[in-house]
């Protein structure tokens, strides 16, 4: 995005909707030039909360036409930018520095701070940006306000004011409908799946925010195991049996679910990771080996793309065999996920491609797997991946059954972050290594 664009004074991408849909707008943005202007706390908040209500009664094109204005009556001004920089371009001084600053930061940053003064502020400025984010797939020009409201949001919820809550059977009604409500990663089918998810050998933790005392920001759930679990469904079995904990060795992070999606982007995963790893060792002293068996969510969607280039490679017509193969319509079919035979042929051609996925797929100079970037960047290793480990519906149509084990071991994660962070290089296991050798990609693939 260009600097013009980021600041919110780029070139008009859409056209301007009818005065009549934008009349309740343009009364909520009086109430903001005025909250901008007032230095009263209390007629401060008063001026905030009429505002916000008033934007909560908006219909879509109401919300729309209100999103435009703050593009238009609350940017930088591009002038006073330039002379801004001109002068601290020509005498860096402390003070040009302040007024560049101070210049170049949208007024809207403020407006937001102010409107969270109001009663339930910070909720509703939360769900605005959960609103944003749909519309910005199409309009860019939003995406300004998307910008500012994330760039408050990664100091409202930093890890300060952030709070660690073990969830268990014991715990409000609401939350635990809010559990079954967010799980992304694998659904919670009611209330006896939930239950067992919350037996003594497992455990859920979520972060809570003070100003969101009843919505869970991120959770995560584990397994104490006594090994290295490498198919999930064991894990989600609602009806299997309870471990005794004095014999778990192993702790499997086998979930982790942002709630809010107009906190999307704000980083709260690496500090959760590692505050349930310090309790988990307090409460199980035996238990240090830390690892997830995590979806392949991206595998799927990379095949798609790289399948004609296999194609075309006479060398790699095994592999295309079995990149169409899943492709047949009957893949996600009970007989056809019980066929040995077939699975036994698409293991042996779809396990380098995913070991190579995982390893050399990128995204700039990043893994393209948003599972691996996140666990990587945290300093785990990519330790083992495991072929039909999520034979769910979602496992099978993201990850192609594919589960990954990305071991935390304690020793070196600082050491395995640092390494991600300066390089960019996956840390994997010589099996992983060894694994992504067998296929040998066509030129520019």
């Amino acid at each position: 995005m260009r600097l013009a664009e980021l600041l919110g004074f780029g070139p008009r991408q859409t056209p301007s909707l009818p005065r009549v849909a934008t009349r309740p707008a343009r009364k909520i943005i009086t109430l903001c030039h005025s909250l901008l202007s007032e230095r009263g706390e209390v007629s401060g908040s008063r001026l905030a909360a009429e505002a916000l209500d008033a934007y909560l009664s908006l219909d879509s094109r109401g919300r729309l036409a209100f999103f435009d204005l703050l593009v238009k009556q609350f940017s930088p001004d591009p002038e006073e930018v330039g002379r801004a920089g001109d002068a601290y371009r020509d005498q860096p001084s402390p003070e040009n520095l302040a007024r560049l600053q101070r210049v170049v930061e949208p007024p809207r940053q403020e407006l937001f701070r102010r409107l969270n003064l109001a009663p339930n502020g910070t909720r509703i400025l939360v769900e605005m940006r959960s609103a944003l984010l749909r519309e910005t797939d199409w309009n860019s020009r939003l995406k300004p306000i998307s910008a500012d409201l994330a760039h408050l949001f990664t100091s409202w919820f930093n890890r300060g004011f952030l709070v660690l809550r073990r969830i268990d059977w014991r715990t409000s009604a609401v939350i635990l409908e809010k559990l079954i409500q967010y799980e992304a990663v694998h659904q919670i089918h009611g209330w006896h799946d939930l239950r067992r998810r919350l037996e003594a050998d497992r455990r859920c933790y979520a972060f809570f925010h003070p100003a969101l005392p009843d919505e869970p920001i991120i959770f995560i759930e584990v397994a104490l195991t006594r090994g290295l679990s490498d198919h999930v469904q064991e894990l989600l079995d609602p009806d299997s049996r309870v471990l005794d904990t004095d014999s778990a060795e192993w702790a499997i992070f086998y979930s982790i679910t942002n709630c809010q999606e107009g906190l999307r982007g704000v980083p709260f995963g690496s500090f959760l990771i590692k505050q349930v790893v310090e309790d988990l060792s307090k409460d199980f002293p035996r238990i240090r080996k830390f690892a997830t068996v995590s979806p392949v969510p991206g595998f799927r969607r990379w095949l798609a793309d790289k399948a004609e280039a296999l194609g075309r490679s006479p060398k790699l017509a095994a592999f295309a065999s079995a990149v169409a193969k899943i492709d047949d319509p009957q893949w996600m079919q009970p007989q056809y996920i019980q066929n040995d035979a077939l699975h036994a042929e698409l293991e042996r051609h779809l396990a380098p491609l995913c070991a190579y996925y995982l390893l050399h797929a990128k995204q700039n100079r990043e893994p393209l797997d948003p599972v691996a970037r996140f666990h990587l960047k945290n300093g785990a290793r990519l330790e083992r991946i495991n072929w039909l480990g999520d034979t769910s519906a979602a496992g099978l149509q993201r990850s192609v059954g594919f589960s990954a084990n990305y071991v935390y071991k304690l020793p070196d994660v600082e050491r395995n972050h640092e390494f991600y962070v300066r390089e960019h290089k996956v840390r994997a296991s010589r099996e992983i290594e060894a694994l992504a050798k067998r296929f040998v990609p066509p030129p520019r693939f």
